[in-house]
């Protein structure tokens, strides 16, 4: 048993947990923010990092400190929730936006610029037929051919967007670009919000056991060496995910003059690499990500049907393969933009669920892991997160919207959710005293 893991070995396993991380998402959303940001980017990315890099990392080291797996965190409120949460968080990084949003990025960056004259919903019919037909082909067949993609990609991608954000710094394509009324007043907490969009938290306490498992697979399986390699770990690949967002919002807050005002994050990074390096700059890159997103996409559905073929002994694996793929291949055809409006509501509620079990994950030594701090915790954190993503949806709320504007701190920034969640967990705690027995209480009396 080793006692700690060598630099070359957590170095490489930073490396793939940053590839894990990688993803569609993470190339579209912060050219999308810098152009929306304009003078304003650096504030706005700063709120960014906090929800696309600040709490994944959190997800990993939560992780790592209690060796438990998404459910196992969920389970600290109830089993019952532990499963749906974990369903509706398989899904979420699922066959609902994370895999057809791999899709419809590589035919946004790889396919469309070389398009002309091509009806649009044809050619994303025709593109995503094969791309999710090479993917159900890989995912029910999978082989190590796959993991050499993933590794030989990764750091050819993180070269080509260094190569191009380089480029933008010395030939610059403009300056700063003018601020939209959505980061007008306060930049800081709209790039809160729009860090959710990654879904890189929720994959996190996914991808975290994966981390520990590639530890444990070198020798190192004592807890506190085995929790600071995983930290190691997610410290690198933070810092990865630090560098690619700052550098692409950047690439997107100079790139209006040159390009326009075009809002969309994969049609913003096609049409700068365009403007920067011409249609060699479009072949590369597109290549790069359309393979990338593959591997994604293909890994994705691999997890996806191990999971929910264990979660329902009676749909094989192939079986939950070939649901995903063709439910994945029609999400994927109501476009890049339809996936995002429809995701931002649901993110926006389960978002904060996620933040709140991996914060309490920190601190629950500190009420012994009652179970009624984090059920009071969730339900106050629930039922505002649940009017935040009504609002998203763009329903109106009423009297009732202008009435928590007027008296719920942080409501009309998106995050009225964190006083109640605060005020729940006292509350929990509070009643632990009259009807809740410590989970330590519990495993004595058993």
């Amino acid at each position: 048993m080793k006692h700690s893991l060598p630099v070359k070995d957590t170095i490489i396993i930073g490396f793939m947990l940053f590839a894990l991380f990688f993803g569609a998402g993470n190339m579209i959303y912060p050219p999308e923010l810098g152009q929306a940001a304009g003078h304003n980017v650096w504030k706005a990315i700063g709120g960014f990092l906090l929800t696309g890099v600040g709490l994944p990392l959190l997800g990993i080291i939560a992780i790592a400190l209690t060796g438990k797996d998404a459910k196992g965190l969920a389970d600290k409120a109830h089993p019952a929730f532990g499963t749906v949460f974990t369903v509706v968080l398989y899904l979420s990084i699922g066959p609902l936006f994370a895999i057809p949003r791999t899709g419809t990025v590589s035919y946004e960056i790889g396919a469309v610029p070389f398009l002309t004259g091509v009806p649009e919903r044809l050619s994303l019919l025709i593109f995503t037929i094969i791309f999710f037909g090479i993917t159900y082909y890989l995912a029910l067949n999978p082989t190590k051919v796959v993991d050499r993609i993933g590794k030989i990609l990764t750091p050819i991608k993180f070269t080509i967007i260094l190569v191009i954000v380089l480029k933008a710094i010395i030939t610059p394509m403009g300056g700063l670009g003018a601020v939209t009324e959505a980061y007008t007043g306060t930049p800081v907490f709209k790039g809160f919000l729009e860090g959710y969009k990654t879904m890189d938290a929720l994959a996190s306490i996914v991808f975290g056991v994966v981390v520990v498992n590639a530890v444990k697979s070198r020798g190192v399986t004592q807890s506190k060496a085995l929790a600071a390699a995983c930290i190691k770990a997610g410290i690198i690949a933070a810092l990865g995910l630090t560098f690619i967002y700052v550098s692409l919002a950047y690439l997107g807050a100079t790139s209006t003059n040159a390009i326009g005002p075009v809002g969309e994050g994969a049609k913003i990074l096609s049409a700068s690499s365009h403007y920067l390096f011409g249609s060699l700059g479009n072949i590369v890159l597109g290549s790069a990500i359309t393979v990338a997103c593959l591997t994604t996409s293909v890994g994705l559905v691999t997890s996806c049907g191990t999971y929910f073929s264990k979660l329902i002994p009676a749909l094989s694996y192939k079986v939950v393969v070939t649901i995903v793929t063709l439910f994945s291949l029609i999400i994927s055809n109501f476009g890049l933009a339809q996936i995002i409006a429809f995701s931002v509501p649901i993110l926006s509620a389960i978002y904060p669920l996620a933040i709140v079990i991996i914060v309490l994950s920190f601190i629950d030594k500190l009420f012994k892991e009652r179970r009624e701090v984090y059920i009071a915790c969730l339900i106050g954190t629930g039922l505002f997160s649940i009017l935040d993503g009504i609002k998203a949806a763009g329903f109106s709320l009423g009297a009732l919207n202008t009435f928590l504007n007027e008296n719920l701190p942080l409501y009309s920034l998106g995050i009225g959710w964190v006083i109640p969640g605060i005020i729940g967990a006292i509350i929990g705690y509070i009643l632990t005293f009259f009807i809740g027995t410590p989970k330590q209480q519990l495993k004595e009396i058993s």
